[in-house]
């Protein structure tokens, strides 16, 4: 790629339109989980009863059931993919602001129902969304905006998660608003997703929409199954980051537990700093990505991340260490960051535009299901009453658990090199 060819991707509209939606996904998930608990919490609602209403995540699991449906059925403005984001951020603003109206001690129920349809739409946008990032950006801006979605996701999340709790409670020179305002201010912020939708571009429709439900549920499978190597497609996604969610499952228990670090220490570096390294690591592999090929950016950033889990054994056999952990720490998420670019350049690359919204939805669960089952598996691991591994033993094991991937990586070569030459035609 020429220099001003590749100093052009940057100033794509696209990808600032791609930064502001990523921001929308990322705004209301923990306003129906992680504050929203706080702040039933700080009500005095029981236990069992915010245990309950945790429950209000199960949308974003399972939204792979109703994503054929936001390919079928096309809104009659702005577009199959826009018109959706429009609708579900609309709809988000107002869902939002009613769960402000509620009090968690008078209306337990109906804040926990108003949480659990905010989650609905939530997942909702996130499925369109996901299809608009395939359809709009070209081959070489896959990584960088993959990249970008995780930054706006990230600091999205910030907002209505840390900072949402300040904005409530108050913190030196920050008054306190009140549950009820920090809700409203949150609904008002579901405009940077409005505005990024009416400035963006519908993708150009490169083939029809489904005709039918049938079709809407059945093709995307059929289509899928169909491609040389599909099966072997399917435990890549599986396989890929699995070393890397091992490592990341029990991080903070080690940090707090087997390092013996506060919990200020893991507020701070785990937690906080944490963020940043992603952030940066997801720019920074998404940037390279412009010139990079997609086999090679997966090769080289699953090496990375595979490589960088072994600080964490380093961290384990050196014992309390604030500079090792730091390393331990930043290196992980850099390089985690740098994968999950390329990682979603994978699954958006897998994706055919007739049912962009099905395919990706189902793609991404399946490539769930590691990081979702993982955590049982290494808790048994360690624990003393089971298996007992050493946390040295347990990190070199994480390791390990990302070689397979790599080297299945390396044997879908060819097919994963395809992707490329199929899209740049």
């Amino acid at each position: 790629m020429k220099s001003h060819d590749y100093a052009a991707v940057f100033r794509d509209r696209n990808l600032a339109v791609i930064t502001f939606l990523g921001f929308s996904s990322g705004l209301p998930l923990a306003l129906t989980l992680s504050t929203l608990q706080a702040w039933m919490t700080v009500e005095g609602v029981d236990l069992t009863t915010i245990g309950i209403v945790t429950l209000a995540g199960v949308p974003y699991t399972w939204k792979f059931l109703w994503a054929p449906a936001m390919d079928r059925f096309v809104p009659p403005f702005l577009g199959r993919r826009r018109g959706w984001l429009l609708v579900t951020q609309v709809a988000l603003a107002v869902s939002i602001a009613a769960m402000a109206m509620m009090s968690p001690r008078d209306h337990t129920w109906l804040l926990g129902a108003l949480a659990l349809a905010t989650a609905f739409i939530s997942a909702s946008q996130d499925i369109v969304f996901d299809a608009y990032r395939t359809d709009i950006a070209r081959p070489q801006e896959r990584g960088l905006a993959g990249a970008l979605t995780v930054a706006g996701y990230r600091v999205a999340m910030l907002v209505s998660g840390a900072l949402a709790l300040v904005f409530a409670a108050g913190s030196g020179a920050i008054p306190p608003l009140g549950w009820r305002n920090t809700y409203l201010l949150m609904a008002g912020l579901m405009g940077v997703g409005i505005l990024a939708t009416l400035a963006g571009r519908e993708p150009p429709l490169t083939a029809p929409a489904p005709r039918s439900m049938r079709e809407a549920y059945a093709a995307p499978l059929r289509e899928f199954l169909s491609r040389r190597g599909a099966l072997w497609l399917l435990l890549l996604l599986v396989l890929y980051k699995l070393g890397d969610a091992f490592a990341f499952s029990l991080s903070t228990a080690f940090l707090l537990r087997g390092a013996g670090f506060s919990l200020a220490d893991v507020a701070y570096v785990n937690k906080g700093m944490a963020i940043v390294a992603t952030i940066a690591g997801a720019l920074l592999g998404g940037a390279l990505m412009v010139r990079l090929r997609l086999f090679t950016a997966l090769m080289a950033f699953g090496i990375l991340q595979a490589v960088a889990t072994l600080s964490f054994m380093a961290l384990a056999l050196a014992g309390k260490s604030y500079p090792l952990m730091v390393v331990a720490v930043g290196l992980e998420n850099f390089t985690s960051g740098m994968g999950t670019a390329a990682f979603v350049a994978l699954l958006m690359a897998l994706c055919d535009h007739r049912f962009t919204a099905a395919q990706y939805a189902l793609l991404s669960a399946l490539s769930a299901v590691g990081r979702v089952y993982v955590g049982p598996l290494a808790g048994y691991a360690t624990d003393p009453r089971h298996l007992g591994m050493s946390w040295p033993s347990f990190f070199f094991t994480t390791f390990l658990l990302a070689l397979p991937g790599l080297a299945l990586l390396a044997w879908m070569r060819r097919p994963i090199e395809a992707l490329d030459s199929r899209q740049e035609k």
